[in-house]
C-alpha cells in the first residue's frame, strides 16, 4: 500500500499547473511554461521520495494546451528526455502514478464533439505516460461521465466509445463511481462489458450506494485488477463540515483514517488522498498507518 496526493504539493513553493490565457499562446511560451511545470514536478517526486509517500497524480495542466489545436509546439519531442528522467526517478523508487483528467472529459456524451476532444485530452495524457516509459500501473482515472436523461443509453454509449478508442488510452483507462449518477455498482456493470479497472471512491461510496460495507467493495473491485494492472487504487476523503454533501475535507481526520484502515483489512490496494491540505494530511495518513504490514514507504531492495 502506498499512500498519495493528488497533483500539488504546498510545502515546496511552486506548481506543475502554471498555464496561460489561450489567447497569448506562443511556441516559446508554452517552452518556458512546461521547463517550469516539469521542474516543479522533480522537486514533488524528490519530497514524496524524502518523505515515504510513493504515490502521485500528476496534473493534468503539466502541457497546457496540449490537446487544444492552438498547441503547435513539438512537446512530445522536445520534453521526451525530460520525461524520460521523471519516469527513471517513478521507476527507480518504486512509484505509482496516475493522471486524472479535468471533468469535461465526457466519453459518454451525445455530442460527437465533446466526445472527440474528451479522446484528445486523454491522448495527450496517456502520451505524458508514455513518455515516462511508464508502466500499465500508471492510469488514467475518469468518471463515467453524464446520464443525459436516460442512464442505460449513457452507459451504452462509454462502452461503444471505449471499444473505439487507440490502444495506448484504452490500456491506461480506469473508471471510478462518482456521488451522484454513477455507483461502483454501475461501474462494476461496466467492467462487466469491458474489463475496465475499477477504482473504489469511498467517500462518493458512502454518498451514493447500494449498502456495500468497504471490506466486500474492495473485494469486489480486486477482481476487476489484473496482474499487468498493478494493485487496486482507493481513493479516500471525507466530508467537510458545513458545506454541501460531497465536499472534500481541507484535513485529514486522523480516527477515520485509522478506522478505514482497519476496515479495509486484508485487502492491499494504492490509497490516493483528495483532501486539500495535499501532502500534509498525506504525512498524517503515513504515521496512522505506520505499523499497518501493508505500507510501502521506500523501494524494495533488489
Amino acid at each position: 500500500m502506498r499512500i498519495g496526493y493528488p497533483c500539488i504539493n504546498r510545502s515546496l513553493g511552486c506548481t506543475p499547473s502554471k498555464t496561460f490565457r489561450l489567447a497569448s499562446y506562443t511556441d516559446e511560451r508554452l517552452s518556458q511554461t512546461v521547463t517550469e511545470n516539469l521542474d516543479c514536478l522533480k522537486k514533488i517526486l524528490a519530497y514524496n521520495v524524502d518523505h515515504g509517500l510513493l504515490f502521485l497524480r500528476i496534473t493534468s495542466d503539466l502541457v497546457p494546451f496540449a490537446s487544444h489545436p492552438v498547441c503547435t509546439f513539438p512537446w512530445q519531442e522536445y520534453f521526451s528526455p525530460v520525461l524520460g528522467e521523471l519516469g527513471d526517478i517513478c521507476r527507480n523508487n518504486g512509484f505509482r502514478i496516475t493522471m486524472h483528467p479535468d471533468q469535461f472529459v465526457l466519453l459518454n456524451s451525445p455530442d460527437e464533439e465533446i466526445v472527440s476532444r474528451s479522446i484528445q485530452e486523454l491522448a495527450y495524457q496517456a502520451a505524458i505516460l508514455d513518455l515516462m516509459e511508464l508502466d500499465l500501473t500508471a492510469r488514467l482515472q475518469i468518471h463515467v461521465g453524464g446520464v443525459y436523461g436516460d442512464k442505460d443509453a449513457a452507459m451504452d454509449r462509454f462502452v461503444r466509445t471505449w471499444s473505439a478508442l487507440p490502444r495506448p488510452i484504452q490500456s491506461r483507462l480506469v473508471i471510478e463511481n462518482d456521488e451522484r449518477m454513477y455507483s461502483f455498482a454501475d461501474c462494476m456493470e461496466i467492467n462487466r462489458r469491458t474489463g475496465i479497472p475499477v477504482i473504489a471512491d469511498t467517500f462518493h461510496h458512502a454518498l451514493l450506494n447500494h449498502d456495500e460495507p468497504v471490506g466486500e467493495l474492495l473485494a469486489i473491485q480486486k477482481k476487476t485488477w489484473k496482474k499487468k494492472d498493478g494493485i487496486p487504487l482507493v481513493d479516500y476523503s471525507s466530508q467537510q463540515v458545513g458545506k454541501r454533501p460531497g465536499a472534500h475535507a481541507e484535513h485529514i481526520v486522523p480516527d477515520d483514517f485509522s478506522r478505514f484502515l482497519a476496515d479495509s483489512q486484508p485487502h492491499d490496494f494504492d490509497i490516493m488522498l483528495e483532501i486539500k491540505d495535499k501532502e500534509k494530511s498525506a504525512l498524517i495518513a503515513r504515521s496512522c498507518a505506520a505499523e499497518d504490514p501493508r505500507l510501502i514507504v521506500s523501494a524494495p531492495r533488489s
